[in-house]
């Protein structure tokens, strides 16, 4: 039952466009959009550091140089390697293209543009699926997709930005895989892991839920101009606001 920080591999997705901020971050990819006077990549590094994660990867396409030359062999006591995409490959994509680099039993993966109060060694300590989803309880999930959850925290519905307004559970961007699974990806070609990977593993009863704290996402204007106060407000105990619970 669970899964070693040891024998996990960290990867961050950084290669986002980033095209409904240009507005307000017109000169830089996402992950390097100012927040609380450091890139916003470097939140979620210090959370992995924070955790004990010492190597991780950075899976880049757009601005990927500018992302080396602010970030370059590490951060925060932690190890950077970079995986480039040749072309855009989308989420799922650009994971599969940094497979050679993930060598751990299991993939830790963050989105970069949205972060969680996560205690990452107890998602590690709990993990028991093909892949388990930390997730965040907000006041609107249509924006975002809704998660459902069955017994014993089986993911039974995970739908990406459907119209269905109303509170409930979304995926807060934070995955633990099996690296294996990966391997079934297709190479080379696009491939979206929330629309064409997760909801296959979903409907095959593999993917867990582990119920995440609080969570910003930085894709769109309004949530971006929120996220100093997020940032500036006490994390919870050990870097972390939520239990598997």
């Amino acid at each position: 039952m669970g899964t070693d920080l040891r024998d996990v591999s960290a990867a961050v997705l950084a290669g986002g466009l980033g095209t409904r901020l240009r507005s307000v971050v017109a000169d830089r990819p996402k992950v390097l959009a100012p927040v609380a006077g450091k890139p916003f990549l470097a939140h979620l590094l210090g959370q992995l550091a924070r955790a004990g994660v010492r190597d991780a990867v950075l899976l880049v396409g757009y601005g990927a140089d500018q992302v080396k030359a602010a970030f370059g062999d590490g951060y925060g006591g932690v190890r950077l390697a970079y995986s480039a995409e040749p072309a855009p490959l989308g989420t799922g994509g650009a994971v599969r293209h940094a497979l050679p680099l993930l060598r751990g039993r299991s993939v830790l993966l963050l989105n970069g543009d949205s972060y969680c109060d996560v205690d990452l060694a107890a998602l590690c300590d709990t993990h028991a699926a093909d892949a388990t989803l930390t997730l965040t309880r907000v006041e609107d999930a249509a924006r975002f997709g809704r998660v459902v959850l069955g017994a014993g925290d089986r993911v039974t519905d995970f739908g990406e930005k459907r119209p269905d307004p109303g509170p409930g559970w979304i995926n807060a961007g934070v995955y633990l895989f099996r690296r294996d699974l990966l391997g079934a990806v297709p190479a080379g070609v696009p491939v979206s892991l929330e629309r064409d990977v997760l909801p296959g593993w979903v409907r095959g009863g593999g993917v867990r839920g582990f119920r995440g704290g609080r969570f910003i996402d930085i894709g769109v204007p309004e949530s971006y101009a929120a996220a100093d106060d997020f940032f500036a407000a006490p994390r919870g105990r050990g870097g972390a606001g939520c239990v598997a619970r």
